[in-house]
């Protein structure tokens, strides 16, 4: 599976960075240290976090939607 879609394992909140590290091929602690990181900056990263958590597919959903 490539696309983009929340994993059922390994999430630590959401799932969101878990499964940005799943389709870019990264550590999931690099893109959680990442996000962290990028909160110092200013902007809407919090913001961005939710609208991802509630846009992007859980992994049940991704398959059942992926397989017919």
């Amino acid at each position: 599976m490539n696309g983009l879609y929340r994993p059922r394992n390994g999430r630590m909140i959401g799932g969101v960075c878990a499964g940005l590290a799943r389709r870019f091929g990264m550590s999931a602690w690099a893109v959680r240290l990442l996000a962290l990181l990028s909160c110092v900056l200013p902007g809407p990263q919090f913001v961005i976090y939710l609208v991802l958590w509630v846009m992007v597919p859980s992994e049940d959903k991704y398959r059942a939607r992926t397989s017919y």
